[in-house]
């Protein structure tokens, strides 16, 4: 079946149209106004937290890496149901939940208002909402309308803005600019019926992807692919790090069988550490005579950030894709949903 005929069939809510339009979720986040002067005393701010699941903590994960070499804060993502004992009055706390209703993400609020941290929400309403109202919290509104994971963009650049609002970073307007660029020259692109994206999906269909990345470079990219993997195509996926990986996983490949169907993706990038470039080398050739295949995934924009984003939205397109040709929807979570209800 051809491509665009299981868009028709498998994807009537149109993520197709979300993914090719993530530029004005850049556009919407930049333009949110965040009044925070007389409200965040910056001077007071020891350490910054970012708390949130899902999509909301990719964003804060990405937030990290994207201000590597900038942010001079110790720095925290926040996965859970309570702040790290640590957290107080001298503590930037960011609540990030696009539903306003996750539930780790209430609870950690409530910890961060107990704890008389510093706080900012964004959110699209729900009870984050209410309760950044009820306690005089400065919020932001994010764009509505999309699945949590769709809505990645939005997301992070209110995060950016945030920073850049706080004059925690250098400003971020011309790098705004050009990641809007980007994303709309990319949208194009994979958006037509023969593509990098749809070529990535095709050759992984049938194995069990395991995504290679580097700690505090490309880290999030091989957890945001894993994510998409499993919520758009409901397919497992695996992601480690190097060079952590050299010291563990990479004993794996001596029992590794070619009936466990794996296929190795390399997130590669031209900033990483000398040693670091060796061990992909040297370990992808162990990864090869074990019998698995490799595939090798570098953007070439000019910096790290137009990297980050450009790797990051080929794997959001090419997971897509990949749903697609397995014969799923990409906006469907009903294990995630009997989850939720089971819970409540």
């Amino acid at each position: 079946m051809e491509i665009k005929e299981l868009i028709s069939k498998l994807d009537p809510e149109n993520q197709f149209n979300v993914l090719k339009d993530s530029y004005t979720q850049v556009e919407y986040a930049w333009n949110m106004k965040f009044d925070l002067s007389s409200i965040i005393d910056t001077k007071k701010i020891k350490n910054i937290i970012v708390t949130g699941l899902g999509g909301s903590a990719i964003g804060g994960e990405l937030l990290q890496i994207f201000f590597r070499t900038e942010l001079k804060y110790p720095y925290q993502v926040n996965r859970n149901y309570e702040l790290p004992l640590y957290a107080n009055e001298e503590t930037l706390v960011i609540a990030s939940s696009y539903s306003g209703n996750t539930e780790e993400t209430l609870s950690a609020l409530n910890d961060a208002i107990a704890k008389r941290c510093q706080i900012i929400c964004v959110t699209t309403g729900g009870k984050v909402e209410e309760i950044a109202k009820r306690n005089k919290i400065p919020f932001g509104i994010l764009m509505k309308g999309f699945q949590p994971r769709f809505a990645l963009w939005v997301n992070f650049f209110s995060l950016v803005n945030i920073l850049n609002t706080l004059k925690l970073v250098p400003d971020q307007n011309e790098n705004v600019k050009e990641v809007v660029a980007l994303l709309k020259k990319k949208g194009d692109e994979y958006a037509a019926t023969s593509n990098e994206a749809i070529s990535m999906a095709e050759t992984l269909l049938g194995f069990v992807p395991l995504i290679y990345s580097v700690s505090d470079y490309t880290s999030v990219v091989g957890t945001r692919f894993r994510g998409q993997f499993n919520e758009n195509a409901k397919h497992h996926a695996f992601s480690n790090c190097y060079p952590e990986l050299d010291h563990n996983e990479i004993m794996g490949w001596e029992g590794y069988k070619p009936t466990m169907n794996f296929k190795l993706i390399n997130i590669l990038d031209e900033e990483y550490h000398p040693q670091v470039k060796k061990r992909f080398e040297i370990t992808t050739e162990i990864i090869k005579k074990a019998g698995a295949d490799v595939i090798n995934v570098q953007s070439k924009e000019k910096n790290a950030k137009l990297r980050l984003v450009d790797t990051i939205y080929l794997g959001d397109w090419m997971t897509y894709y990949y749903a697609l040709l397995r014969g799923f929807s990409p906006t469907a979570i009903g294990n995630i949903n009997y989850l939720k209800e089971r819970l409540a």
